[in-house]
């Protein structure tokens, strides 16, 4: 399955606006570390925080994080392929998702998958309007390097911060159903 993604650019970009933004009910879905999770439920006006993943390492891994912070019992965890598993509807939906295309056909699911980086994305795209309350949104970070036609899924979106590295710029950006 890989290894659970450490956080790096693209995590600190989300967290910030995770920090300033989210609130009522959340879903962060490929929790990963368990980052964005965990500061969400730390958020007062925070009700509720799903972590999700595919990888049962990093749903532990966002456990114990969840144990150090003490926000257990604003917290549930779910091993699951995207929204396979998942019944709820959120107010916010966190995703940080693998965005780089594959190097060489080798797929490591934490950062890169499929030929232009979109597999995910769109697969999560496609499914995520099913599980946002009316008024919700989601929060994420898309690439520069994703060959992805992002604007064709339904979805409004505002880009809130970019920040350009050496081989690619990340956007943090949020989604509304149009």
């Amino acid at each position: 399955m890989g290894s659970v993604y450490k956080p790096s650019d693209d995590s600190y970009l989300l967290l910030k606006h995770v920090e300033e933004l989210v609130r009522g009910s959340v879903l962060d879905m490929g929790t990963g570390s368990g980052m964005q999770a965990v500061a969400a439920a730390l958020k007062p006006d925070v009700d509720y925080v799903l972590a999700v993943d595919i990888n049962p390492e990093a749903v532990e891994v966002t456990k114990e994080r969840a144990t150090h912070a003490g926000v257990m019992s604003k917290m549930r965890f779910l091993v699951s392929d995207l929204f396979i598993n998942v019944t709820e509807m959120f107010d916010w939906i966190i995703f940080n998702p693998p965005y780089l295309p594959s190097e060489g056909g080798i797929e490591d699911p934490t950062w890169a998958v499929g030929e232009n980086g979109g597999k995910t994305i769109e697969r999560f795209l496609e499914g995520a309007t099913g599980h946002l309350v009316p008024g919700g949104s989601i929060l994420m970070i898309v690439s520069s390097e994703t060959g992805l036609n992002i604007c064709n899924y339904g979805y409004v979106w505002n880009v809130l911060e970019e920040k350009t590295l050496f081989f690619e710029t990340l956007y943090c950006v949020c989604l509304s159903p149009s």
